[in-house]
């Protein structure tokens, strides 16, 4: 039998951690002036209380080693149950908000998906707006660490092949997990601040500077108004395109660039593939505007850049309404959106590498068709792919596909249209943000959705951000049948 009390002392420990930053929001309502405070207060209470006794109730078996079994408990657990006390400030707060809707909330932003079922941002508190971008910024920072400790451990998807490209996890994983998660905060809050100064300097104002730098560090694409980036066209574009890109980027490239080393940095070929998608995508998209409207080059560029980088990244961040520019600029948003950033940073979706390990082994595949004698394995980065990796991500490229097809069915099955179900379930999955068509897509938002397809997203955005094969590991009977 699975012993629990691990899993359930650290679940408990990051619930209480939970309550006590909703007193920073609490700070902001109490600086503005408003009642609202007493909603973080009640909030903070609750939470802290209850992680509290659940640590305190599991201190009697922490343990310095986590089996494979209670590892994947503990990462789907996390993002499952901080995202159930998240949603609390929205229930009880301005928005007054149902339960599905405050976890569709709280579980968008824990996973930085950044799709939203508020409207009229703008007149919410500023705690609970506040609020919304630290949700976001806490699930960057998550994620980063779980991409670096947790999947390479749990073979997920080809994520053992950067084992020893971040760090030893092997062994003792809590205690290198807090190692690790020290050197990487520390970089992620640097570059937090960073954009938050950027910001300033475009003229935008403290808050929304601060609210827009934790959403875009983090890849969320949550914002403090309901045009999303429309509010800041400009030059807070390119403000938020640099750090968006920089977010992408494997975060342990940051830990060696610190430690004196930048080399890997230039020379990873996640990086240059990343860049070499984003370049294409945005000429090509340039070039078919110029053609099929009178739109000025200096406009369709920054925007074209712009919004291809916020979708690419995962962050869903909308500065104008892409759908109107044609139906092939639609499927290249459709199609960007799947690829994603690189592994081991807040990006989401299906990540750049795989797509690389596996056009490499297409490629080996179709050099053994013409030279059946020879020998050709795949490579990614100069390394030889081996087979446990290969299959695994080719098991998470099905997966995917899978996914992808289960909740669009089940998306249809509430009443939704063909579009609207395709594209929610892919932007859940991949954790991206809008969708396509008028109801999901960049200009609109996921308010109006049933209650039934708002709890399929739930589950399609906790799904994707755990790389797919985290929570379905944990719905097999041989994983509660093994000890």
């Amino acid at each position: 039998m699975i012993d629990l009390r691990p899993v359930g002392y650290v679940v408990g420990l990051l619930v209480a951690a939970l309550g006590v930053t909703m007193l920073v929001p609490m700070g902001m309502d109490l600086l503005a002036g408003n009642d609202h405070w007493q909603v973080f207060l009640e909030s903070a209470l609750i939470t802290a209380l209850v992680g509290g006794l659940i640590a305190l109730a599991c201190a009697n078996g922490v343990s310095q080693r986590l089996s494979i079994q209670q590892t994947f408990l503990l990462t789907t657990g996390v993002w499952l149950m901080l995202p159930v006390f998240g949603a609390i400030p929205f229930a009880l707060g301005a928005t007054e908000a149902r339960f599905v809707n405050a976890f569709f909330e709280s579980m968008s932003g824990m996973t930085t998906t950044g799709s939203t079922v508020f409207v009229g941002l703008e007149r919410l508190p500023p705690g609970l707006l506040l609020w919304r971008s630290m949700l976001q910024w806490f699930g960057g920072i998550g994620i980063i660490v779980v991409a670096m400790v947790f999947l390479p451990e749990l073979r997920i998807g080809g994520m053992q092949m950067f084992r020893s490209e971040a760090f030893d996890t092997m062994g003792k994983i809590l205690p290198r997990a807090t190692a690790i998660a020290g050197q990487i905060s520390a970089i992620y809050l640097v570059l937090t601040v960073a954009c938050m100064l950027a910001y300033l300097g475009t003229g935008m104002s403290a808050f929304d500077a601060l609210n827009l730098a934790m959403t875009t560090v983090s890849t969320g694409g949550f914002a403090p108004s309901d045009a999303s980036m429309g509010a800041y066209a400009g030059i807070a574009e390119y403000v938020a395109t640099l750090f968006m890109f920089l977010a992408s980027l494997p975060f342990v490239r940051y830990v060696q660039l610190v430690a004196g080393t930048a080399r890997p940095l230039v020379s990873d070929t996640q990086v240059r593939a990343l860049i070499g998608t984003v370049v294409v995508s945005v000429t090509v998209l340039v070039i078919y505007r110029l053609m099929t409207s009178e739109a000025d080059f200096a406009s369709t560029f920054r925007e074209a850049l712009f919004n291809l980088t916020s979708i690419i990244t995962g962050t869903g961040f909308a500065s104008v309404d892409y759908q109107l520019w044609g139906p092939l600029a639609v499927t290249v948003f459709f199609f960007i959106g799947l690829v994603g950033g690189c592994a081991g940073s807040t990006c989401c979706s299906v990540k750049i590498f795989r797509y690389q390990i596996l056009f490499s082994s297409i490629k080996a595949q179709i050099q053994r068709i013409h030279s059946p004698h020879g020998i050709f394995t795949p490579r990614f980065d100069g390394r030889t792919v081996s087979d446990d990796i290969l299959s695994s991500v080719m098991a998470f490229f099905v997966m995917f596909i899978v996914s992808l097809g289960i909740f669009a069915v089940a998306l249809g099955a509430t009443g939704l249209d063909f579009i609207t179900s395709v594209s929610g379930a892919a932007t859940a999955l991949a954790n991206v943000g809008p969708g396509l068509g008028p109801q999901i897509g960049p200009a609109g938002n996921f308010a109006g959705l049933n209650d039934a397809a708002k709890w399929i997203l739930i589950g399609a955005m906790l799904t994707g951000r755990l790389e797919i094969m985290g929570v379905y590991a944990i719905l097999t009977i041989n994983f509660w049948r093994t000890s």
